[in-house]
This record gives structure tokens, sequence and C-alpha cells, in this order.
């Protein structure tokens, strides 16, 4: 591996021009794919749920009644002391319903005809149903529904608008630039050189350009949702600047021994570039194991985003050496540009900070194990109150038209209004299928958290009926998800009595299938991506216990995250401080999703931290002694991509979308518990403890795992003939 990457960093090296021309190609042809691509249809499925086989099943029944279609709801209040059927407030809803009108409205129901008034007569909705899905929706017809209201306001009353026909791209807010801005100060002050900061920026945005271009122009033919490209650019920036990073680092280090520039580029990408493969291999299968989920939006996710992972390896291996080529010794601080050779190798050997921070944990391994991971500890300790559930229109900021709607009807008609249920009766196993309808209806009536049942609605065959229960309880309440398995568990005895299937499904239901879904593969998923991932560390460190000791630090900090995230987003400690309007259960996707990205990424850390520890010991150093020198070298670039990524990740608490917002806050969280505290802290207390042990690696299994050489130990003995001078054993940095 270190050989083959070696020769590849040379060859970019002096062929840079042309590999220079295939990324800006690449760039180029992605770019002209996504400006002619048509808009994705973004379907969303969950396999294997009663909520989507009920949606089939209306699908094939009932055609002219699509359950995915886009809908809106337009709230109207009288002002106070005054009832919305007030002459002058009725001629006020009227012209709006009349605004509603389009192209694309397949139905716009008047609350008088329909009466959707309140008891007290002082609110009342207009239902607007649609002939396309939200994302098919045209500007013209976004436009209209949001200036119908004008008229209404314009006399008086409160309008607000709610429903799906609102949703759009989310918001990313001046928070990621930030984010990205903040990354360009911790890589100058690193690298003390604007060439060398530029390098991992330039880099991560062509490759992130490339990837986020590419699922634009394939998100048609594939299906993919707007969360797909925005969480491909979160992890492509972070792992793209980080791996950049390493590379650049290794180069300059080699430089600084005396090399010649090619001869640096290709030990650089062939020994961190090494660290750089295996760590992208770890996200990669964290990302693309999410298809054991099997919910194909969360699948086409962590697959889009794996794809910009081995993009951003891809550019890393090749683009950096070759822009190392074209940036000269303008690559390397000021200060070392100036010094001389001896004078940079004796600065090179004083001890830094990584150093000074790794034989203080070496003196008090057990007292920075137990406050690590007590600390640790306590902080997951919100995780045992965690409740999932996934966004609706509740959890939106309160100074939105969405919210305001929401709270509107929940006052006015009842919180489980927002979330009604739609039982589906498949009759056409019934003698008489109005008899098993009204059998449903009355079931449905006598269950407890039920305010209204609607008689059942049929399609023209006679053989679909559809009945709109709505529930006492909000949407992501526990009554509401209760009620749910209640007509489930009693349609068994109506199939057995008329021969008639009943089905609940609806936004509500989809939402709770949809969560225990994902809590039912969590378990399976944390065994695969832990167990692959754990092979792959043993392949890459030749040892038991290093692969176990990161899997169990990586559970450590998720479980912290997860607590952190439980107190911020469901408790509501510091929600103004990162912008929480409104707590609640937490997006059910979160703690899988947390598993999967957050154990690639801090692997990263693992790879880049313990294999230049490994390499060290590999070369005759004693294990205490190669944990310093993994310090020494690799501490302060671990940090700075632990900030960077940080940074990133943070930058998209500015969202406007909930659910991107939590991502944001949990990852930055995970990363900032993972690289300083396990990474830094644990770990190396942990290699202390173990010394030669922590090695160990039975003989059997040693002549079974292949020896892919991340260390470089191979490339090591080839090399060693051309060796400069100034490549002569130094005396180890003593414990």
């Amino acid at each position: 591996m270190a050989t083959f990457l070696y020769r590849l960093g040379r060859l970019a090296f002096r062929r840079r021009w042309y590999v220079a021309l295939i990324w800006v190609t690449l760039l180029a042809l992605a770019g002209a794919g996504a400006a002619s691509a048509s808009k994705a249809t973004d379907n969303f499925s969950i396999p294997g749920t009663e909520a989507q086989r009920a949606f089939d099943l209306l699908a094939e029944r009932n055609p002219e009644m699509k359950a995915d279609s886009a809908t809106a709801r337009v709230v109207f209040k009288a002002p106070s002391g005054q009832k919305i059927t007030d002459p002058k407030n009725k001629a006020a809803v009227e012209k709006v319903v009349g605004a509603l009108d389009g192209p694309q409205v397949a139905v716009v129901a008047d609350p008088f005809t329909v009466q959707a008034v309140s008891k007290d007569g002082s609110v009342a909705y207009a239902s607007v149903t649609y002939k396309v899905k939200s994302n098919e929706l045209t500007d013209e017809t976004r436009n209209k529904l949001k200036a119908a209201p004008t008229a209404g306001r314009d006399a008086g009353l409160t309008v607000e608008t709610g429903g799906s026909a609102l949703q759009s791209m989310p918001e990313g807010g001046s928070t990621e630039i930030i984010g990205i801005v903040i990354s360009a100060v911790v890589l100058l002050i690193t690298f003390g050189s604007l060439v060398a900061a530029g390098l991992p920026l330039l880099t991560a945005i062509i490759g992130v350009g490339i990837g986020v271009s590419s699922i634009a122009a394939l998100a048609s033919a594939l299906d993919l949702g707007n969360n797909t490209a925005t969480l491909a650019t979160m992890i492509g920036l972070a792992v793209g600047i980080d791996y950049a990073l390493f590379i650049v680092s290794r180069y300059r280090a080699e430089i600084a021994e005396g090399r010649e520039r090619e001869e640096a580029a290709g030990r650089a990408v062939g020994t961190a570039g090494s660290a750089v493969v295996f760590a992208g291999l770890t996200v990669v299968i964290a990302l693309a194991g999410l298809a054991v989920v099997n919910i194909p939006m969360l699948t086409k996710m962590g697959l889009a985003a794996a794809g910009t992972v081995a993009i951003a390896v891809l550019i890393a291996l090749t683009l950096i050496p070759a822009l190392i080529g074209f940036a000269g010794r303008q690559v390397l601080a000021r200060k070392i540009r100036k010094a001389a050779p001896d004078a940079v190798a004796a600065a090179e050997d004083k001890p830094n900070m990584g150093t000074r921070w790794a034989r203080f944990v070496l003196r008090r391994p057990v007292v920075v194990l137990l406050a690590g991971v007590i600390g640790l500890g306590a902080i997951a300790v919100p995780a045992g109150s965690l409740m999932l559930g996934l966004p609706d229109e509740g959890s939106q900021p309160k100074t939105t038209t969405q919210r305001k709607a929401y709270d509107l009807l929940s006052d006015a008609f009842g919180p489980g209004f927002n979330g009604p249920l739609l039982a589906v009766v498949d009759a056409a196993g019934s003698k008489d299928p109005k008899a098993a309808a009204e059998s449903v209806t009355t079931m449905v009536k006598g269950l407890d958290d039920v305010a209204v049942v609607t008689p059942a609605h049929f399609n023209q065959a006679g053989d679909t009926a559809t009945i709109t229960v709505v529930p006492k309880s909000k949407p992501s309440g526990k009554e509401t998800e209760d009620l749910v398995h209640a007509i489930r568990d009693k349609g068994a005895s109506i199939t057995t009595e008329t021969g008639a299937k009943v089905l609940v499904t609806g936004s509500t239901a989809v939402n709770i299938d949809v969560s225990q879904k994902l809590n039912d593969a969590l378990l399976p998923y944390l065994g695969l991506v832990v167990g692959l991932a754990f092979l792959l560390l043993m392949v890459v460190f030749r040892s038991v216990l290093v692969p176990l000791k990161a899997a169990l630090g990586f559970l450590l900090s998720v479980v912290a995250a997860l607590g952190a995230v439980v107190a911020v987003f469901q408790w509501g400690w510091l929600g103004g401080l990162f912008g929480v309007e409104e707590t609640g259960p937490i997006m059910s996707m979160m703690p899988i999703f947390m598993v999967g990205v957050v154990f690639g990424l801090a692997m990263d850390y693992e790879v880049f931290l313990v294999t230049r520890m490994r390499e060290a010991y590999v070369h005759g150093e004693r294990p205490g002694r190669a944990v310093v020198t993994g310090f020494r070298h690799g501490a302060r670039v671990v940090t700075a991509a632990a900030v960077i990524m940080i940074s990133v990740f943070a930058g998209f608490i500015g969202s406007s979308e909930p659910m991107i917002k939590m991502i944001g806050f949990g990852l930055a969280i995970a990363v900032f518990f993972d690289a300083f505290v396990v990474r830094m802290a644990i770990v190396p207390a942990v290699l202390a403890l173990l010394g030669t042990s922590a090695w160990w690696l039975p003989g059997w299994l040693s002549k079974v795992l292949p020896n892919v050489d991340v260390e470089g130990e191979g490339l090591q003995k080839q090399l060693a003939p051309e060796a400069p001078a100034a490549e002569a054993e130094r005396e180890p940095v003593g414990v």
C-alpha cells in the first residue's frame, strides 16, 4: 500500500498539469450535468411498514386520490370579539380562497362549505390539495400560496399558512460561511503559510463541488432528496479539509528532514496517504452501512455522502501532491523558508505541546483515564431519557407562518387536529364493504384518545374506503402512538368478522413506523459497522486491543453526544444559545445517523494519531516513547483537524431545518468529545497502561491478516539506500 501510494504521489507531482486538468475537467462536467438536470421527484417510501402498504393500496385502488400530493391549509382567525362568519370577515376569507386556485391545484375546500369552522366561530381553515408533490410545485404556484393571505390580513384577519406545499430547500444561514472562515484561520495558524492553508480549502471545495454537482445531476434519475446534498456538503467539507491537512503536514515534515520536493511528496502520500485511505474506508463503511435500515431515503443519503468521501480521498492522494508541485517552497512557513536546515531540524526536535501533553498522560494514566470516562459518562446521563420522533410543523420556529398556523389549529380544534390518522379499509375480500367500513368506524370511536372520526369515503370501485381519525393528543405524543397501535390491533378482529383489512397511514403513522424501524435497525447496524471497522483496524494496526479500545472509546463518545443532544433539543438546556425555539422528541434518524457518521470520523483520528505511534513502535521505539513520538508529530495536526471539523459541522446549526440543525450540533459535539477526550486523553492513557500488550497479535492471526504496511516500514527499507544524510538516526525523545 505505502509503496504504491509513494509512486502515485511522485507521479502526481511530476505530471501535475495533467492531474490538475483531469480534476478541473471532472468539476466542469459535473457542474454542466447539474445545470442541465431535471429536479428530483423525491419519492419517500418506507418498505415493509403498514403505512407504506396503505399508501401503495391507495395508489392502486384510488389513483385520483394521491396520498403524497402536496397540501396546504390556510388558517383564518377573526379579530377579538368578532366571528369569522361575520359578513365582512366571511367576504375576506372567500376572497383569499378564490386567490388560491391555479393550474396545479386539484381542490380548494371552502371552510364555510365543508364546515371547517371552530365551535366558537373565531377560527376557520381552507384546505388546498394539489395535483403534484410538493417538490414539483412551480415557483408561480408557491408565490400564489404565499401572496393569497394578503387580502385577508388587509381586512384585519390573522391569516397563516401551513402544509407540505411550503416545504423547500432549507436555509443554511451565515454560520456555514463562518465555519469555513474559522477553518481557514485554523489552517493559517497551523501552517504559518497562506498557500499551505489554502490547499486543503481549495481541494475540499473542488471535491464537494464534484460530489454535490454529481448528486444534482443524478437527483432525478436516482430520486435523491433535498437533504442529500446538504449531508454530502457537511461530510465532504469536513473530511476533505482533514485529509488534505494530514498530507500537507507530512510533506512539510519530510521537507524539514532535508528531502527533495518530489521525494517528500511521494513519502507524504505513501505514509499519511495510507492513513487517509483507511480512514476514508471507515467513513465509507459507516455511511454505506446505513442501507441495512432499509429506508431508501436514508440509504441514498448515506451512499451519496460516501461517494463524496471517496472523492475527497482521491483528491488528497492526487491533487494535493500536484498542487504542492505548483506551490514550490511557498507551502512552507516563512520562518522555515528563511531558516537553515540545521535550525529547522533542531526546532523539530524541541518538545512541543503534544510532547508535553503525552508525557503528562504517561505519568498519570489512571487519573486521566478515570477523568475522561467519568466526565463523558456524566454527560451521557440525559441519553437515558431519549424520546424519538420525527419533526412536524409544531417544531418549527415560532416566528414562521407554518408554526403560527399549527398553533391556531391546535388551540381551536384540539392538539390532534394537526396529525390526523388515515384508516384505510381494504374491503375487496368482504361480502359487504359498507358494513365492514361501519364496523371499523364504530370500533375506532370506542377507543381512547379519539376526538373525531369522519364517515367512510369509498373509491369508485367501492372496494376501498378511507376514514379520517383525529386524535385528542398532539401528533408526537405517546397517546397518539398508542392509538395507532390500538387501531392496528383491533383491525385483526375486523378482518376475522368481515374479511376486510384495516391499515393505518398518514404522516403521523408514517413517523411512528419510521421511528420503530430505526429503533429495530440500530443494534444490527451498530454490530455491522463496528464489526467491519474492527476487522479493518486490525489489518491497519496488526493488533487486537487497539481496535477494541478504539471501538469502546467511540461508543462512549457517541452516547455522551446523544446525552448532549437530549439536554439541548429535548430538555431545552442552553436552547437559546443554539437557536432551539421548541423542544420535543429527538429526530428518529439521529441515533443511527450519529452512530454511522461519528464512527467513521472518530476512526479518522484513531488512524491518524495511532498510526504514527505504530510507525514509531515498528521502527524500534519502546511503547511509551512511541506514544510521545505519535503526539509530537500528530497532536497539533489532529487538533487542527478536529477544530476544523467541529467548525464545519457547527456551521449547520444555523440552518432553518430542524433536522439539519440537530445533526450539525450532534456531529460537532461528538467530534469534540471523541477527538479531545477519547483520542487525546483516554487513548494514550490506555496505551500507557497496556504497554507492549497493546500491540499484541496472535501468531496464527498475524499469518492470516494481510500486511498492508500502513506505517511504511517496507517503503522505508526500500528507500534506505537513497536516504540523505539528514535522515541519520537522532537520539529518541525521552519519556
